[in-house]
């Protein structure tokens, strides 16, 4: 209870500290957030009204104690834009962030597990060096190359793909259902190319580690056949490693997400907060953040305890 009490509050902390920061970063965008939604060419007193209800006629330190306050109630503001609160808003968008999210840490999972087992089986081969090089160049990549690229070559040239949206807007029932899957495949795509070279590169590491542990040599010295040492004995022990990187990489992900949604056009999250940057709607901004980051924190709050209970040596330093 102890190390799940401070990895708690560490969390909270760095919630509060993402609040915080968000914040003050919104107020910093050029413009006039009153102009974004109504008329340039309206009265000074107007002007003044309506940010008086937006509730931006306070200093800015009584704005944030405010908003604080309100979101220690669980009220996430309304929009400036919308006229509806934002809770309703960002969970419009939500599912259309786990659906892809989800899918793509799911397939960099399944691929990532069993190209690490088979580079670190394959050591100091051309295939692990193939696998290696691979990797590397897939963590360097950036996500807008990659998603434009992949949308010019398979969308725009190949037209395999739909390059935008998330699901025909005729289609219904299964039909609807295959129409999202179709439009899913460029943005999942985009998040598992840049995911996936350090899920590789981590199992390839964590396996050889364990390949060379003495345990091994004697499953290995009582008959067991190769493939059953890997995948029973040594993975097993591989996979702790894997487990955190899984946590840790869900803010990349998270962040590579946004992009994904703005270059596709896909109704998430991210998209919202692209639209929210240009119509200056800082309530949207703020929540679409709060929440982004309520999801790493809670994401690293769980890794972290799965880890403790996984490996003891955890909790006990």
């Amino acid at each position: 209870m102890r190390f799940i009490g401070l990895r708690l509050a560490r969390g909270l902390l760095t919630l509060w500290f993402a609040v915080t920061v968000t914040f003050f970063l919104v107020r910093l965008l050029p413009g006039d957030p009153v102009l974004a939604v109504a008329d340039p060419n309206m009265t000074e007193e107007l002007r003044q009204k309506l940010l008086a209800d937006f509730g931006l006629d306070k200093p800015l330190g009584a704005q944030y104690v405010d908003y604080l306050g309100q979101l220690l109630h669980g009220n996430l503001g309304m929009s400036f834009r919308q006229s509806v609160p934002v809770t309703t808003v960002l969970m419009e968008r939500l599912p259309w962030t786990l659906i892809l999210t989800v899918s793509a840490m799911v397939v960099t999972i399944a691929l990532g597990i069993p190209l690490g087992v088979l580079a670190a089986t394959k050591a100091k081969g051309w295939l692990d060096r193939l696998i290696q090089v691979t990797g590397v160049t897939a963590q360097s990549l950036f996500v807008p190359s990659v998603g434009i690229f992949l949308m010019y070559v398979l969308g725009v040239w190949l037209g395999w793909f739909p390059i935008g949206g998330a699901v025909d807007l005729d289609a219904t029932g299964f039909g609807a259902t295959l129409s999202m899957l179709h439009h899913l495949v460029l943005p999942c795509l985009s998040l598992v190319l840049i995911q996936l070279g350090g899920y590789v590169l981590t199992m390839r590491t964590t396996l050889i580690d364990a390949l060379g542990e003495d345990y091994v040599a004697l499953a290995k010295a009582k008959g067991v056949r190769p493939g059953k040492v890997v995948w029973k004995h040594a993975l097993r022990n591989a996979l702790l490693p894997t487990t955190t990187i899984a946590g840790l990489q869900l803010g990349t992900l998270v962040g590579g997400a946004v992009l994904t949604e703005t270059i596709y056009a896909y109704p998430g999250i991210g998209r919202a907060i692209y639209e929210a940057v240009g119509q200056l709607d800082f309530p949207v901004l703020q929540g679409a953040f709060v929440l982004l980051a309520a999801a790493v924190v809670a994401a690293n709050l769980i890794t972290d305890v799965a880890y403790g209970i996984l490996d003891p040596r955890v909790r006990t330093s």
